[in-house]
């Protein structure tokens, strides 16, 4: 049995999912590797062994216990929308990132792309959030942002999900391949095993309570720190 076809409005949602995904969408991740140029100064990450067992200890666990659970929160926040809790989410978001760097790049990747969605899609959801957020001092969250960009461009949840594990796995590949000796190949090959663990990442993820969101990985958040204040560096973060 065939199919049935894709209609015009899911490959709407589908192209503009993938131009946020996009290396060339200017959300201004490409300026920060989100913790793992401290790791490599310190000596933590060498090789591709070495990355892998960050991307499978570190950045899929919190993908998994804070990064979705807030955008799948924030998304059927934006439903109604229910201002009271996504503002409580961006300062959730925030308070869950101990290292001052991750904080600000939350901030600022936040903020660019809910300026974008607000601007390029004509969003009225859009741009109410980002008059709400700076009338009442939110902090900008880069996975509030990408729920608030789904409900923006009319996409599903799971699809929401699945961008932004993936801009998240990309971006940290991306930023190892410039500081690591690590080629396009070996780098492909870590993101198609940890691609293929994300479906699961998501299903638990999507039915996490909101008093069960957090986790923490006090070895990278002394790294950030330390990366602050480092004599030479290439990322913001």
């Amino acid at each position: 049995m065939n199919s049935a076809p894709a209609t015009s409005t899911d490959t709407a949602w589908l192209c503009s999912l993938l131009q946020a995904g996009d290396s060339f969408y200017p959300t201004g991740s490409y300026a920060h590797s989100f913790g793992l140029e401290g790791l490599v100064q310190e000596g933590v990450i060498r090789d591709r062994e070495t990355l892998r067992q960050f991307l499978l200890q570190s950045v899929l666990p919190t993908l998994r216990h804070t990064e979705l659970p807030i955008a799948a929160h924030a998304w059927r926040a934006f439903d109604q929308p229910e201002w009271l809790l996504i503002g409580e989410l961006c300062v959730l978001s925030s308070a869950l990132k101990t290292a001052r760097e991750a904080r600000l790049a939350s901030e600022n990747i936040g903020r660019q792309r809910a300026e974008l969605a607000a601007n390029l899609h004509a969003s009225a959801l859009a741009q109410e959030f980002v008059r709400r957020a700076a009338a009442e001092n939110w902090p900008h969250s880069s996975a509030v942002a990408a729920a608030l960009e789904g409900r923006a461009l009319g996409a599903p949840l799971p699809a929401v999900l699945a961008g932004l594990a993936y801009t998240t796995l990309a971006a940290n590949l991306a930023a190892a391949m410039k500081i690591l000796r690590l080629g396009q190949n070996a780098a492909q090959s870590l993101l198609t095993e940890t691609l293929a663990v994300v479906p699961a990442v998501i299903a638990d993820a999507e039915s996490t309570p909101r008093d069960q969101i957090g986790w923490f990985n006090p070895w990278l958040d002394i790294a950030a720190a330390r990366h602050e204040t480092a004599d030479a560096r290439m990322f913001i973060s």
